[in-house]
């Protein structure tokens, strides 16, 4: 009998463990105001930005905003955010993985644009298959997969019309040789992809591992029609 209960018990811890991201149930909440409040977004706002200066102040109060009605939407029960801030050039880390539920950084890296979303610096954004550029707006990650690039992380697009068409026009992350700190000192910028945001070979089975299954990534640009009328930004 002891056996069983001292079975049963472990099962229980387990599932604890599980249900949540590792150990939450152990920790205080980085942030104890209510999630989606004024209060709420100040305190991550703060929480962030002391880990991460290097990332736009007006950006990241757009970001979390996004992602709290993303998450109003149900989606992203891991409680990770991925910013990309297409508004800097390709030699600049412009990606970022944050740990929302326990309040850390996580990752700054290098990031592509598509070949047709300018050289240095993307400019032009499209939801139009072939056209070669990148997408911006709020997305969900989906699954992973191994493709052309090895191992890779499909997106699905939640703003119709702007980027809605992305898991059809196969815009994922993937590994790519063309992106790291090597290409910027040889080409002066990162090599160009097809539309999708590829990180270096180094990066790739991290960053798959971490945000795969149904986490927010907000891309970024100023855009002042997606600005104006996303429903993810008021």
């Amino acid at each position: 009998m002891n056996k069983l209960r001292k079975i049963l018990l472990c099962s229980i811890l387990l599932g604890l463990i599980s249900a949540s991201s590792p150990f939450d149930w152990l920790m205080p909440h980085p942030n104890p105001e209510k999630p989606g409040s004024s209060a709420w977004l100040e305190k991550e706002f703060q929480i962030i930005h002391s880990q991460a200066s290097n990332l736009d102040e007006k950006i990241l109060r757009l970001s979390l905003t996004a992602y709290m009605h993303a998450r109003e939407q149900g989606y992203d029960k891991k409680k990770l955010l991925t910013i990309i801030d297409y508004s800097k050039p390709s030699t600049e880390k412009r990606l970022w993985v944050f740990d929302i539920g326990r309040g850390k950084f996580l990752l700054n890296t290098w990031v592509s644009h598509g070949k047709n979303s300018g050289g240095i610096n993307a400019r032009s954004f499209s939801n139009i298959s072939g056209s070669l550029k990148s997408s911006i707006g709020v997305f969900i990650t989906d699954n992973a997969y191994i493709g052309g690039h090895g191992i890779s992380l499909r997106m699905k697009g939640l703003e119709k019309g702007v980027n809605d068409n992305a898991y059809n026009r196969n815009i994922v992350f993937h590994g790519a040789t063309y992106v790291g700190a090597n290409v910027a000192k040889h080409l002066g910028r990162m090599g160009l992809s097809w539309g999708c945001p590829a990180v270096s070979p180094d990066t790739i089975k991290w960053l798959v591992d971490t945000i795969k299954g149904n986490t927010v990534v907000f891309a970024y640009y100023p855009d002042s029609n997606w600005l104006k009328k996303s429903k993810y930004l008021v």
